[in-house]
């Protein structure tokens, strides 16, 4: 049967001179935590625009077509890491691709 006194005995005490058994401190610790999520792949996603339209119109596009999007030049594009809006920014040029930059991050209202 477990002891249910809540009296500690001389040997469950701590000593103060001991070593710590976690050698790392809470940064470090925390920092090897983190390096165990890096190999995780994440999709993700810039999105230009939306446009809505039925089928009919989307069958009757050929090369050239143009499909009007609900975002003017220059406004924010939305970053979507896994599917949740995380961020907005600018697209960018590096060399000769595409690519964005951060200009806002997005707060989650999801806990």
């Amino acid at each position: 049967m477990p002891d249910t006194d809540n009296n500690l005995g001389l040997n469950e005490i701590a000593d103060p001179n001991a070593e710590p058994e976690n050698p790392y401190t809470i940064g470090e610790a925390m920092a090897a935590d983190v390096t165990a999520i890096y190999d995780i792949p994440v999709q993700i996603s810039a999105v230009l625009g939306r446009s809505s339209m039925k089928v009919s119109q989307l069958l009757k596009l050929g090369r050239g077509a143009v499909v009007e999007l609900d975002r003017k030049v220059g406004e924010a594009i939305d970053i979507y890491v896994n599917n949740r809006l995380v961020a907005r920014g600018e697209v960018v040029v590096v060399e000769d691709r595409l690519g964005i930059t951060m200009t806002e991050i997005v707060k989650s209202d999801q806990g």
